[in-house]
């Protein structure tokens, strides 16, 4: 795909069936600046709007997608693939992200601290306009995560959505303007990274850039923002551990692995494609493993029993394809996918020769994971911390104390003990190293979209 410097339409694919989903019109440069214009003058009169105000347009926004989750769930699953039961999950996502950071503008306050000579406070001021770049693995819910607080906190929005999958986010756009939220303050622009996220990076009325994609892009955003001191939050790659002591609950940590890396086909930041199995249990694990992984039902995501969709593109599938087929690899064994036409591939279980592997190292964005030894619980520190990531993890053991340690040791943003939990609206969400930097969520998240402002007024 080519930059599209004066617009155009684009036809978008159904990764499930290879045919067309639809065509969607790619903004040019002239179109990225008039939006960005029009949302700095929206700004000016968004941020005057009373907190109360706000969160109650926020709530109607809400109730709206609530309103429309099955609509949204069934375009998800034709523009990316997604089975309809997640596509569900995703768009209820919005909705509940969208309800907690209803609350916030009435309770993002300042502080008054004692000093001499007069009375000092301070401020949470709006940066201004916000350009939100989504990624194309998960759609409604990234977009959710950074254009709700956004919102809340006074800011006006630009989402770009990826270039594969724009549809959710369109249907957002016109869902917002049917809440009441005023013309131009959350627009949504579809259109390529180098035209539309370029521009989010180097035009002066965008004051913050909210990045998710890969370490390349991160790195080349971070570089354009020095030169105006664009505030930036940035959600990159993973590599996450799934450390499991022998002490486990063994059925337990093997029968959910499965759904800790072959979720979303094993296109997320957060899967656990990395398994650390303490050594005396390794060949145990393995036998409660396998029926696991065979059982995963890859299927038309349209079948609500589907449990995993296919790739997002036949380039995405010869790219996971180019981590495991060869001579070389030890594929211990893989689950079924579909006959016919769709970006398939199937659950893959590999047992790399060292953790110098690719396998174990790159980040795979498949459904492809990957099982090691480990001696001892230092060794488990040192091998999940041998990553140029950090953002997600597990941990499995019944000894409390070790939990905490290791839980302590383990350098990622997000980990769960005896649960493959990475993401709630209500807990601050980011990572370590080349995860990135930032908390998207939470109400940590909020402090992002804001400036401190000080105000010292003098008793004389």
């Amino acid at each position: 795909m080519t930059a599209v410097l004066t617009g155009g339409r684009v036809e978008l694919v159904n990764p499930a069936t290879e045919q067309p989903a639809g065509e969607v019109h790619f903004a040019s440069v002239a179109e990225a600046d008039e939006a960005i214009l029009r949302a700095h003058r929206a700004f000016e009169h968004w941020r005057t709007v009373a907190p109360a105000d706000r969160g109650r347009l926020l709530r109607a926004f809400a109730a709206l997608v609530d309103a429309h989750v099955e609509e949204l769930a069934q375009l998800e699953v034709r523009n990316s693939g997604h089975p309809i039961g997640n596509a569900r999950w995703e768009a209820g996502n919005v909705r509940d992200v969208l309800n907690y950071y209803s609350a916030a503008p009435e309770r993002l306050s300042g502080r008054q601290i004692p000093v001499a000579g007069g009375l000092d406070v301070t401020f949470s001021e709006p940066l201004g306009v916000v350009g939100i770049i989504v990624p194309w693995n998960f759609p409604m819910p990234v977009a959710g995560w950074g254009f709700a607080p956004a919102l809340a906190a006074g800011n006006t929005v630009v989402l770009k959505p990826a270039e594969l999958t724009p549809l959710t986010a369109l249907r957002l756009g016109e869902l917002a303007l049917e809440a009441g939220l005023p013309e131009d303050v959350f627009t949504v622009l579809p259109g390529e990274g180098p035209v539309v996220g370029q521009r989010f990076v180097t035009h002066e009325l965008v004051r913050k850039v909210c990045f998710t994609g890969s370490v390349r892009v991160g790195q080349q955003i971070m570089r354009g923002a020095a030169d105006s001191m664009k505030r930036i939050t940035l959600e990159l790659g993973g590599k996450s551990a799934n450390i499991v002591f022998a002490d486990s609950d063994l059925a337990e940590a093997a029968r959910t692995a499965p759904g800790s890396v072959f979720d979303n086909a094993g296109q997320d930041c957060c899967a656990r494609s990395r398994i650390l199995v303490e050594a005396g249990v390794l060949d145990r694990f393995l036998e409660l493993l396998e029926p696991a992984v065979r059982d995963v039902r890859v299927i038309d995501p349209r079948d609500e029993a589907s449990e995993m969709g296919p790739l997002i593109s036949d380039a995405r599938r010869q790219a996971v394809s180019s981590f495991v087929e060869g001579d070389s690899m030890d594929v211990a064994f893989r689950g079924s996918v579909p006959d016919g036409a769709g970006f398939w591939y199937p659950p893959t279980v590999v047992l790399p020769k060292s953790t110098a592997d690719r396998v174990w190292r790159d980040e795979v964005f498949g459904p492809v994971v990957s099982v090691l030894p480990f001696t001892d619980e230092a060794d488990a520190v040192a091998k999940a911390n041998d990553s140029q990531y950090g953002l997600s993890g597990s941990i499995w053991t019944r000894n409390l104390g070790r939990a905490l340690r290791v839980s302590r040791g383990v350098e990622a943003g997000n980990l769960s003990v005896n649960s493959h939990s990475s993401v709630r609206y209500s807990t601050p969400f980011g990572g370590f190293k080349q995860s990135g930097f930032g908390r998207e969520l939470g109400p940590d998240a909020l402090d992002s979209f804001t400036e401190i402002k000080n105000v010292f007024f003098s008793h004389d």
